[in-house]
């Protein structure tokens, strides 16, 4: 039994399998509609989320499993005051795979010591977040063709970020890789991050300015400022507008830049960016449902050849 706790889980090799069978789900939906019939997929989420939560449920009934589970702690056994490891325990008698989201860093890493079914972290905290890791990854190769030889900006929150720490860290064993953090002061990239980036020699750079680095940017990465990280709203509504990126921005950069974006967002992409080929973060979303089908059919085991 496997589970899955972060996109370095998985070795690359293991990784361009799992896309090799995304993309391949993505073209040919049918012969995988009864991949999962008869089984069940739990989706435990201690904190609010619309796509992820939903993209787990659409992958699982797209595969022709079921889906049972809560979407918020307060509607589940945690308001009485059970332990992670206590449901994750009944979870095992109920459903044959378990998605988790956790507003604290490491839950599900307690629940998987304590499971008999596969779990996956469907974010925990400001920790990881593997699944959007991995349909940012499974993102760029499909657009792009490629996961290496490119320089990647990331904007906004970085200190906070989940999805923008498990993609640094996913990224950085490809080759070729420069990444550019645009961020205000408060909200710069971890020092853990940039230790990790030094001591295996990546290149990367610091800056305030987006406008500075959009002609640079192979992919840029946008983000929200997230109020629910921030102990004061003083400084949540300071930051929130830091950076808008707008038409105006979008004229400075490469002609086959793609942007990205984790979402929900807020307003720090306008809409008049949606309708600019470019912006690929509703694609996004769509291949976050393959590869979140692909990794159910790979922690369960099933044999996709014989589909």
């Amino acid at each position: 039994m496997r589970h899955l706790m972060s996109p370095l889980d998985f070795t690359t090799d293991e990784l361009d399998r799992l896309f090799d069978l995304a993309n391949d789900i993505e073209n040919n939906k049918s012969k995988y509609a009864h991949a999962c019939d008869g089984l069940k997929l739990a989706t435990c989420f201690y904190e609010p989320s619309t796509r992820t939560r939903l993209s787990f449920e659409s992958a699982m009934l797209s595969l022709g499993g079921s889906v049972l589970g809560f979407s918020d702690a307060a509607s589940s056994s945690a308001a009485k005051g059970e332990s992670v490891s206590d449901t994750i325990r009944m979870i095992s008698c109920y459903a044959d795979i378990c998605a988790m989201r956790h507003p604290k860093e490491g839950a599900p890493m307690v629940a998987s010591t304590h499971s008999r079914i596969p779990v996956i972290n469907a974010g925990d905290g400001g920790h990881q977040h593997p699944t959007q890791t991995l349909t940012d990854l499974l993102t760029i190769r499909s657009l792009k063709g490629r996961l290496s030889n490119f320089t990647i900006g990331l904007c906004g929150d970085l200190k906070f970020g989940r999805t923008v720490h498990s993609l640094i860290n996913a990224l950085s064993r490809y080759d070729n890789i420069t990444f550019i953090f645009v961020s205000p002061e408060e909200l710069k990239i971890p020092e853990y991050i940039t230790d990790m980036l030094k001591e295996k020699d990546i290149p990367y750079e610091e800056t305030i300015s987006l406008e500075e680095v959009m002609p640079k940017l192979d992919l840029l990465y946008m983000t929200r400022v997230q109020r629910e990280r921030f102990f004061n709203e003083e400084d949540y509504v300071r930051l929130k507008d830091f950076y808008i990126l707008n038409k105006e921005k979008m004229a400075l950069a490469k002609e086959d830049m793609l942007v990205l974006h984790p979402l929900p967002r807020v307003n720090e992409i306008s809409v008049e960016v949606d309708d600019d080929e470019r912006a690929v973060y509703f694609k996004q979303v769509q291949y976050g449902v393959y590869v979140r089908m692909a990794l159910i059919l790979t922690l369960l085991g099933i044999d996709t050849s014989k589909l």
